[in-house]
């Protein structure tokens, strides 16, 4: 497709005003035009066109301005390894929005290849959380300012919400409506409908090359603490949901640090997807979270050394040391 949305005249106008709206280009196979123009629409983007994996390369290459690319990536492979690289590579040198929609095979990858602090990972998303990256690519990066208008912020806040609502309602709606094929932004069921019971990866290499946060470190205060205590604790938060709502107690971050804690004390190495299965919550939620935790300098990434597609997640040697001296504490209140 070689539509690249100039603006059109009107017929009074000798020359139309340029269109301010932010660029979308979206990439992905078997994509309508026609289904994501009224999405673009709603979110106050300009449509650039649409292009499949294969075409999507030369596309930014020869694309002269784009501010938002979406970017579908349901099925691994080389092209698209490229693609990735190359889409982060491009946010990063000119301030791009990407939001990479990924699917349960291609998630590590994705997650593997970001780079740009602006880039949001998405992993079968529902509409609200589809139309909220929109909305979100869409808005400017605000200035550093010394005075926070907290009435102000209130009022934007407020729109943000109204702006998420009514696209997720024209995402819904498109998807409702029936068609000879179904529209790809119509993405499946959830990774947290998945069994959330998973096996972490035992570590395959000499104790000498491992990371510091991932090495046993024998202290009295590690022993005192087993692995088994701790899945035996996610174990017991997951019995709620047998009793009471389980979507009043939702606490993914605290559920996938306890998580890293075992493997850290049984000398696993856990991925990216496995993670998200072990925060019992939408992947697209646990990302969020795994970002936040990564920036806050709680957990780290730490690359494959046999597979450079992949990133593990790990506790930071300081973060394993509170949530042991956390457990030594809480025991010794419960057992007085």
């Amino acid at each position: 497709m070689r539509d690249f949305a100039y603006p059109s005249v009107r017929d009074n106008d000798p020359i139309a005003a340029p269109d301010a709206r932010l660029g979308l280009l979206v990439v992905g196979d078997w994509i309508d035009v026609a289904d994501v123009a009224p999405i673009a629409e709603a979110a106050g983007l300009r449509l650039l066109g649409v292009t499949d994996l294969a075409q999507a390369s030369a596309r930014l290459d020869e694309q002269t301005r784009c501010d938002t690319l979406l970017l579908f990536c349901p099925a691994a492979g080389p092209p698209l390894e490229r693609l990735l690289v190359q889409a982060e590579t491009q946010a990063i040198q000119t301030g791009m929005s990407v939001i990479l929609v990924a699917g349960w095979d291609t998630m590590d990858l994705a997650f593997a290849c970001l780079r740009s602090p602006y880039t949001q990972l998405l992993c079968d998303p529902d509409q609200t959380e589809l139309a909220a990256a929109l909305v979100a690519s869409a808005e400017r990066r605000p200035q550093a300012s010394l005075v926070h208008d907290i009435n102000g912020e209130s009022a934007r806040l407020q729109q943000l919400s109204e702006e998420v609502g009514r696209l997720a309602r024209t995402i819904d709606a498109l998807t409702q409506r029936p068609r000879s094929a179904t529209p790809s932004f119509d993405l499946g069921p959830r990774i947290s409908d998945r069994p959330s019971d998973y096996i972490g990866m035992p570590l395959a290499i000499a104790d000498a090359d491992l990371p510091h946060s991932v090495k046993a470190a024998g202290t009295g205060a590690e022993r005192a603490v087993s692995a088994a205590q701790v899945r035996d604790m996610l174990r017991a938060r997951r019995l709620r949901a047998d009793f009471l709502p389980g979507d009043l107690f939702a606490d993914p971050a605290w559920d996938m640090l306890l998580d890293l804690l075992a493997a850290h004390l049984d000398q696993e190495r856990v991925s990216v997807s496995s993670l998200c299965i072990a925060a019992a919550v939408p992947p697209t939620t646990a990302l969020r979270h795994i970002r936040t935790l990564t920036d806050r300098g709680l957990v780290e990434r730490l690359a494959d050394p046999h597979d450079g597609r992949r990133v593990f997640i790990s506790l930071t040697q300081e973060t394993a040391e509170a949530l042991i001296r956390w457990f030594g504490a809480s025991r010794r209140l419960l057992c007085g």
